[in-house]
């Protein structure tokens, strides 16, 4: 039985061997003919990291060859596969660049958009490269309105837009939850100024009318009339839009506690 293993051992060790070997003899090789082969007969057996290698290896041998476009893309395409995304999109973006007329063009500014939208960030984290990859995708989805991958290219672009929108709320937000409502009311209304179609425009409007009531509730006696106006306001933008609203009954209950503000406000204008 030990004998049996140290066989199988021994066999196993002169196959890595082997197959070492000849993968070195391929990189060490000149033979353009010889190594293009053996790149595509690692890619079809999985062997996406040896395939990228040598596809890199052959590079500067074909410039000027019929094969040329191929290597460079399936360059770019056995990183890709292999999960090596940093350097499948510059490798892709270079492609793009040199051989704008190529067969695999197309494919290759997909497979861009595919690596870009992969290294992308959750919202709570920098969102630089969900920028890079949506200006991308536009541009893409802008020159290629027919082609197949514009249903999917819409919904990464589409993704990627709700990841900024939640950034975007959650980050002023953040101003509510550590109890600086001045600066809360702000932010929330400059999150709508940036961009009226926010997704969470509700809870945008929702948290903006509760920094307002907070921020006049925790005000000093003289200042709270002229605050509680502002909550007032904001009460009134909220339910307009939402009148059925999941937060309706709460903030219905905070305009009912300073709703005699409004009142005050009526008489004195019309004392004026």
């Amino acid at each position: 039985m030990q004998l049996k293993k140290l066989a199988i051992m021994a066999i196993s060790a002169f196959v890595a061997v082997s197959c070492a070997s000849e993968y070195e003899k391929v990189m060490r090789s000149q033979d353009v003919d010889l190594k293009y082969k053996a790149a595509h007969n690692y890619f079809n057996q999985g062997k996406y990291k040896k395939a990228a290698d040598i596809f890199d290896n052959l590079n500067l041998l074909v410039q000027g060859l019929p094969q040329e476009d191929t290597v460079s893309f399936y360059h770019g395409l056995c990183n890709y596969k292999f999960g090596d995304l940093e350097t499948a999109e510059a490798a892709f973006a270079k492609f793009i660049e040199v051989y704008p007329r190529s067969v695999f063009t197309t494919e290759a500014k997909y497979l861009r958009i595919k690596c870009l939208f992969d290294e992308t960030l959750r919202y709570e984290l920098d969102q630089t490269p969900t920028r890079k990859a949506m200006a991308v995708i536009s541009e893409f989805m802008y020159e290629n309105p027919e082609s197949e991958y514009y249903p999917v290219c819409k919904n990464m672009l589409d993704e990627l837009m709700e990841r900024l929108e939640r950034k975007s709320f959650e980050s002023a937000k953040l101003y509510y939850t550590m109890e600086d409502y001045l600066a809360a009311r702000h932010s929330l209304k400059n999150v709508l100024k940036e961009n009226a179609d926010n997704r969470y425009r509700e809870d945008v409007l929702y948290y903006t009318a509760m920094a307002s009531y907070k921020y006049a509730f925790n005000s000093v006696a003289s200042k709270q009339k002229e605050r509680f106006l502002d909550f007032i306001d904001d009460y009134f933008n909220f339910i307009s839009e939402y009148p059925e609203s999941k937060y309706r009954k709460e903030v219905d209950g905070l305009y009912a506690k300073v709703e005699h503000y409004a009142d005050k406000e009526i008489v004195k204008q019309e004392e004026q």
